[in-house]
Formats: C-alpha cells, structure tokens, sequence
C-alpha cells in the first residue's frame, strides 16, 4: 500500500532560493534585538571613539609642546630679533649658489654673513630642525604642496608644520627673560649701591635715566655721568647728548668704570651681567655668588649650551631694557635701537677684525667659563693619583681582609 512521504526535510526547490522553517519573515536580514543592547553597544562605541579622539589630541599636544620648548632655545642662544624665515631663506640661497662660486665670485653683504652665522647657530642648537629642513621629503607632503605654490617648498612647509610652535616658545622665552631681570635688578641695585631712592620690582617708571643709578649705568662710556651737564643733556635728549646703539653702556663694564684709552679693557666684564646670566641660565640663587669664579664643569669642554657667546649677547639686551623706564618690551627706546645694539655686540664676537682681537674674544669667554661655571681639575686626575685616593685604598683593603679570612678557614 502506498503513502505518501511525511519527511519533516523539506524538498529541494530547483531554480529558486530554499526557504527554511526558521527563516525570518522580514527578508531585510535584521535579526530583532532589545533596545537596550543596541544603545548600549551605541555608547560603547562612542566612547572608544572619544578615547581615540583624546589620544589623538594628546598626541598633538605633545607634539606643540615639544616644539614649544624647543623655541625658546632661539631667542636664548641663536637669534633675539631676526625671524627664522630670514635665517632658513639665506641658508637656502647659499647652497643654491654653491655651483657658482667655482666661476663667479659670491659677493655676500654684511647683514648676510650675519644671517649665515646666525642659521649655523641653530643648526648647533637645533639640530633636528636642520636634518628636516635638509631630508624633507616633498612627497610626503602633497596636501601641503596643494596650499602652496613656491619654489621653496621644503621652507614653507616647516614653515607651516613647526615654525609657529617654535615662534612660540621663543617670544615666550623672551618675555619670561625680561620680567624675571626686571624683578632681579631692582634687587642687585638696590643691594650694591644703595640708592636713596630704592628701586621697586614692580615699577620701571622710575627707572632709566630719571633714577641716579640707573642713568649712571644706561650712560655711554663716553661721557661723565657725574657731569651735570651731561646728566641734564641726557635726560633732556639734546641733540649735544644722543644715547644711541652707537655706544657702550657702562653697565657692560667691570666695576663699572671705563678706560677711554682703551675701550676694550673690562669690557662685558661686570658684575651685573654676570648676576644676570646666571640668573637666566644656571638658577636665579646662582646669581648671588657673582663675585668669585663658579662652581662646575668646564664650559667650553662639557657644556655645549653655555659655549655659545650669544647667550651672552641675550643677557646685556635684557639687562639694558631692565635697567631702562620702558614699561614694555620695544625695539626702540627714544634714539636706542636694541636690535642695533644686538647686533653689535654679535659683531664684536664673531666679527674680529684680526687673529689678535679673536684671541682676546676667546680669553673672554674663557673669563666666563670660570665665573660662570669654574673650572674642573679631572684631567689631573692620573692613574697614580686615584691609587691614592680613599675609594681605591678601601678596596685594597676589603681584598686583603677576604685574603686572610679565606686563608683562617683553610688552617
């Protein structure tokens, strides 16, 4: 007797899509689930992605930083007033120039010798920024080359991509350098010379030439402070007394007194600039033993930040401002440029008219080595010498006392 098959396998359906009993109605393919899982999953979501965002974020913040404090190192140790474009600009167009100079003579002016000597000290104290500026790859950059259309195209995009972090830290670094002398000197004035009318951190309007000391300091080493006549003529600006750029302070001087025969004599040598100096660059409690030589290593050999003499040159412009009655940081003050007088006293440094002016810069800056950072004795320090030193003779003695414990227990 025949039935017919009950399979609870449903038959194949040729030439269309088998349909299982499971299968959903709605052929969208959404498999229903609850409302609160799929928010749930929703913040879960949300909040890997804002973790993501803040690392992201954190990771651009590190990076501003660093570039940040690594600005401040410009207007400390390479250049006060002149922009990094200027120095990067005249760099390039050297090396551009590089094949010319076999045939034609390269007739560089002054100010351009300056911007070179200035880039080579960022290249020593930002040396990174050099190696970018030299092995940018300008195809890895095309979406910056889409913003701009130069033939310097490595200049602008470290331009675009570090330079303002940079511009940053070192306007920064210059005002925190100006507002600390300017609490510091009020200070040491005060201290040292004993005014009758005491200097006030927090007042610049009673300094410059209105105050005794400060005039006596700001006065050219050419003329009498003591002079009635002069101190009127400065303070009145005649046209007989111009304070200018054009000449050295006596606060550059040691012990503040100048030798008119000999201008060079103590020059860059006083008290002041060294209290200063330290103040910026060791710690403001350093610039209290200002009198003898420092206490450390040997510049010239182990620290490579205090080898440069700009650092110096930084100093005496703070230190001329601070003394000055202009409440805020200016490039001019009445007929006193700083950015001149910058950059003469870069000039005396790097500029020597001779092998003779150049030893004596060098002795100078040895001066500062020692009061600055002393000088260290370890290339004293022979072999012969150590062996008579506590640390070697304790250890001969711990030797010989293991011998003779090692030799008791063998009895």
């Amino acid at each position: 007797m025949s039935t017919s098959s009950t399979s609870s396998t449903p038959e194949p359906h040729h030439g269309r899509k088998q349909v299982y009993s499971h299968s959903l109605a709605d052929q969208s393919g959404a498999i229903p689930t609850s409302t609160e899982a799929r928010a749930k999953r929703r913040i879960a979501a949300l909040e890997e992605e804002l973790e993501t965002m803040k690392q992201d974020r954190g990771t651009k913040q590190r990076k501003t930083t660093y570039y940040v404090a690594q600005g401040r190192a410009i207007r400390r140790m390479v250049v006060l007033y002149t922009s990094l474009e200027d120095l990067i600009a005249e760099n390039d167009r050297r090396y551009e120039e590089l094949p010319e100079r076999s045939t034609t003579a390269l007739i560089l002016s002054f100010r351009q010798d300056r911007l070179q000597r200035g880039y080579i000290s960022l290249a020593q104290v930002l040396p990174w920024m050099h190696i970018k500026l030299a092995e940018l790859d300008i195809d890895d950059c095309e979406d910056m080359r889409k913003k701009v259309r130069t033939l310097n195209e490595s200049f602008l995009i470290m331009y675009l991509l570090v330079t303002p972090q940079l511009k940053k830290g070192a306007d920064a670094a210059r005002g925190d350098d100006t507002s600390t002398l300017k609490d510091l000197i009020a200070a040491w004035i005060n201290q040292d010379f004993r005014p009758s009318s005491l200097l006030r951190a927090d007042d610049k309007q009673s300094r410059g030439f209105a105050h005794d000391i400060c005039g006596r300091l700001l006065c050219p080493a050419e003329w009498d402070w003591d002079n009635d006549l002069v101190k009127v003529g400065i303070r009145d600006r005649t046209s007989e007394y111009i304070v200018s750029e054009n000449s050295w302070p006596l606060f550059l001087y040691e012990g503040y007194a100048v030798n008119a025969n000999n201008l060079e004599q103590g020059l860059f040598k006083s008290k002041v600039l060294v209290q200063a100096f330290k103040a910026l660059f060791t710690s403001p409690s350093s610039a209290k033993e200002a009198d003898g030589d420092g206490d450390g290593a040997d510049i010239i050999e182990n620290n490579r930040r205090a080898r440069r003499q700009l650092n110096q040159t930084k100093v005496k412009t703070c230190v001329r401002f601070a003394l000055s009655g202009v409440s805020s940081w200016r490039t001019v003050d009445g007929d006193f440029d700083y950015e001149a007088f910058w950059n003469n006293v870069v000039d005396f440094f790097e500029d020597c008219p001779g092998p003779a002016a150049q030893r004596r810069v060098t002795n100078l800056l040895e001066w500062w080595t020692r009061k600055v950072f002393g000088k260290n004795h370890r290339e004293d320090l022979t072999q012969d010498v150590v062996s008579q030193m506590s640390v070697t003779a304790l250890a001969k003695q711990r030797m010989a006392l293991e011998d003779a414990a090692f030799d008791s227990d063998s009895d």
